[in-house]
């Protein structure tokens, strides 16, 4: 397994260059090395690898589901969480329409059956669409009107409500009294539980964080540490009360975020960087669960019927988005995002086949086939769309997000310890400012400009509450001199 867990690495970090070079996300090359490297064409990953893929797969996804919970604030939420609701469930059902009526006939099947292959292709991947939304979140893009925030919540909350319907629909092939009612109230209740089971620990995280001031690594392990019970706690239940654990894992993140932002920015950061090496594990093992020769077997007619599903899916992102302040540039942005399909195609698509559906080699091949076709096609379309429609001012919040992590600046309520004397200092106000700087030298308009900088003020913990003298500095791009003067304290 240390053999393949290497190649993962090599590879991975080799094709991810190579594609950002060409300027296409580097996602697509991992996604094809590991398709290139699993048990269908090559073979070079361990049995061993394989057997824990699902597991390495879950845990990126739990990274990157932490990292959208810690980018998303309620002022976003609420201006879009109409919007958001509408496009977890209209699309999918769109989508699921569209293969129903074109499957039976295209590959010979019943309309139960197509029933389920819609359930399996409705879901989009939130593998690849949250990244790419994490980072245009990142930089600002589409911020005025949280274009990226809508996206990634209702492609969250697609995936629950696609697998509910995928349930029932495999239920009733197998003859089970199934209530279709009561699995379809069960939708809501995920969800409610889902969100509530990750708010209580985020609080008590939030309340632990404060009263410790834990070093930023032990922080964001003990956060993955509640998150991976979270998704075991979904498995535990299941057969009783349904919990969209996934949900949880963003509302840790969430709370936390409208507790402390200065707590949610410290831990997002080092996920960040987590980050790196889960996306490799994600895409590259969701690569090598691609089977290409049940791919090849769909044939033209599996990618005509996904074609069709995604005209239909297109069609029902667009009218969910009526009413919105999207112009429809930015409504044809959110369609092109909701294409990719991944995560979850390669996690249900076989089970229609051991569960004895008569054509689950036929849906098991479709899945694989829309995994090849959307994933790719729909991530270069997000990048491409997203840079040339999605607005971007210029004097945006995450320019200063920018400059403090490159500055590597404390947040409010951390101590610092003053290199030159030793001394304790606590950051008590942090202001982020434009600074205006004069023309540079032989500026022919002789025009100055507006540079960003985080103001801090320092408080000396010397003398007692209310007491003790307070220092105050900016920093600039230019001026990255608090690394020379200061170090961050942590108790533990």
């Amino acid at each position: 397994m240390a053999f393949s867990l290497a190649l993962i690495i090599i590879l991975g970090l080799g094709a991810d260059y190579l594609f950002k070079r060409l300027q296409l996300p580097g996602l697509i090359g991992m996604l094809i090395v590991g398709v290139l490297v699993g048990p269908y064409v090559l073979n070079f990953m361990s049995p061993e690898m394989m057997q824990v893929s699902g597991d390495f797969r879950k845990i990126a996804l739990i990274v990157i589901l932490l990292r959208a919970g810690f980018e998303l604030r309620r002022d976003a939420l609420n201006r879009v969480g109409r919007a958001t609701v509408i496009m977890s469930t209209v699309p999918a059902v769109f989508e699921i329409g569209g293969v129903m009526l074109v499957a039976p006939r295209l590959l010979n099947m019943t309309y139960l059956e197509a029933a389920i292959l819609g359930s399996i292709l409705a879901a989009v991947s939130p593998a690849v669409v949250v990244p790419l939304m994490i980072d245009f979140m990142d930089r600002g893009r589409g911020a005025k009107k949280a274009i990226p925030t809508m996206v990634l919540g209702a492609s969250s909350l697609d995936d629950v409500f696609v697998i509910v319907l995928f349930t029932v629909f495999l239920g009733m092939y197998g003859g089970e009294q199934t209530n279709i009612f009561m699995q379809l109230g069960a939708i809501p209740v995920s969800i409610v539980l889902g969100i509530i089971v990750g708010i209580i620990p985020g609080y008590f995280l939030y309340r632990l964080f404060t009263k410790y001031d834990w070093r930023p690594p032990k922080r964001t392990m003990l956060v993955m540490g509640v998150a991976i019970i979270l998704t075991w706690l979904e498995a535990v239940c299941e057969e009783y009360v349904p919990v969209a654990s996934l949900l949880g894992v963003m509302a840790i993140g969430f709370i936390i975020l409208e507790k402390s932002e200065s707590i949610a920015h410290i831990i997002s950061q080092k996920l960040k960087k987590l980050w790196i090496f889960a996306e490799l594990l994600l895409f590259v093992l969701v690569g090598a669960q691609v089977n290409i020769h049940v791919a090849w077997e769909a044939g033209l007619a599996g990618a005509l019927v996904i074609f069709i599903g995604l005209i239909f899916r297109s069609v029902g992102t667009y009218l969910s988005l009526i009413g919105t302040p999207f112009d429809w540039k930015e409504k044809l942005f959110c369609v092109v995002a909701y294409i990719p399909k991944a995560t979850v195609q390669a996690a249900i698509g076989a089970i229609p086949l051991a569960a004895g559906v008569a054509s689950g080699e036929v849906i098991l091949a479709v899945a694989v086939l829309s995994i090849l076709l959307t994933a790719p096609v729909g991530a270069i379309g997000i990048m491409i769309l997203g840079e040339r429609i999605l607005d971007y001012g210029e004097l945006s919040m995450y320019r200063f997000k920018e400059l403090r992590d490159k500055l590597a600046l404390p947040h409010v309520g951390e101590r610092v310890r003053s290199k030159v004397s030793g001394n304790i200092w606590k950051v008590i106000e942090q202001k982020e400012i434009w600074l205006e700087e004069p023309a540079a030298a032989g500026d022919s308009k002789g025009d100055s400009h507006l540079t960003p900088a985080i103001y801090l003020r320092y408080w000396s913990e010397s003398k007692g509450a209310g007491k003790g003298s307070t220092l105050s500095y900016h920093y600039t791009q230019k001026d990255q001199s608090f690394q020379d003067y200061w170090e961050i304290l942590y108790d533990w």
